[in-house]
């Protein structure tokens, strides 16, 4: 996709840096998932990591990603990659970001990372939610803000994505009356907490190790939520380093029952697996849902 719009993108490039020169040193393509085309651009010595998509398909897509890092950058707690600019050109839309260097773990990684995003998780709001939408994956993630942890993790996480399962003859009418019992017992389920700020996204391909060994966070679909949401998120895919969990428990403690709730916070992102994917998600759903019912 890029290589359609390439020199114009460089001239963009050499204007906003103000580069006398702007000759790809050298180029590599990386993965970017179902949707994203991603490229590093070594430009005389400017590193730059460079994501394209359809500006049709994801309108405002990387300007929502680019207010996300934003918003984390600036509580200054755990790394993320700096954004110079987003652009739109001939349909394709373009975010230009620094290009983080990796390297091995260092011994303290995982202390290091519970104890910073443990620090994220302790800048709050009056409300859970955001003042704009955003994207999970490809899909559209609702933020409207609500009082109640209860109410947004219904209307605003799995409403939206049961509706469109239900809509695409994912889901059953029975599976419906196992999300309705689920709303009605979701006040005495979750443990009274303030909003805190999540990445939104965090399983384990959205960390990275920089160039010291330290951990660094990319694509986040942030809001104000428990954050006991985000722990369960890290555990969905294989998990983190057993010492992850420990160090964060420590600097900011979990209530009593987090690993038998756990679970139910995981249907937001196997719902949105369901409807990105496909149905082999549903099994695990339903399981869940029974055991809460």
């Amino acid at each position: 996709m890029l290589h359609k719009i390439k020199n114009i993108l460089l001239d963009q490039i050499k204007t906003r840096f103000q580069l006398e020169k702007c000759d790809i040193i050298s180029e590599k393509n990386i993965s970017g998932g179902c949707i994203n085309d991603c490229v590093y651009w070594n430009l005389n010595g400017l590193k730059l990591f460079i994501k394209s998509n359809s500006q049709t398909n994801f309108p405002t897509m990387f300007e929502k990603e680019k207010s996300g890092i934003d918003i984390l950058g600036k509580t200054k707690t755990i790394r993320v990659p700096k954004v110079y600019f987003t652009i739109d050109i001939e349909s394709i839309s373009i975010i230009v970001m620094e290009f983080i260097e990796s390297s091995l773990k260092s011994g303290l990684f995982w202390n290091e990372f519970a104890t910073k995003l443990a620090e994220l998780h302790k800048c709050s709001n009056d409300k859970f939610g955001l003042d704009h939408d955003n994207y999970i994956g490809s899909l559209v993630q609702k933020n409207s803000y609500k009082d109640t942890w209860a109410s947004f993790f219904i209307e605003e996480r799995i409403e939206p994505q049961v509706k469109m399962a239900y809509d695409s003859k994912l889901l059953l009418d029975e599976d419906i009356k196992l999300f309705k019992t689920l709303y009605k017992n979701c006040d005495q389920i979750f443990p009274k907490e303030s909003p805190s700020l999540l990445h939104g996204d965090l399983w384990s391909g959205n960390f990275l190790v920089d160039e010291k060994g330290a951990p660094a966070i990319i694509d986040p679909a942030i809001y104000y939520g428990h954050r006991e949401m985000e722990l369960a998120f890290t555990m969905l895919f294989g998990g983190y380093d057993a010492s992850f969990y420990q160090v964060y428990d420590e600097v900011f403690p979990l209530s009593k029952g987090f690993m038998k709730r756990k679970d139910i916070y995981n249907v937001y992102p196997l719902l949105v697996h369901l409807n990105l994917f496909g149905s082999s998600y549903l099994s695990q759903i339903r399981g869940i849902l029974r055991t809460f019912n």
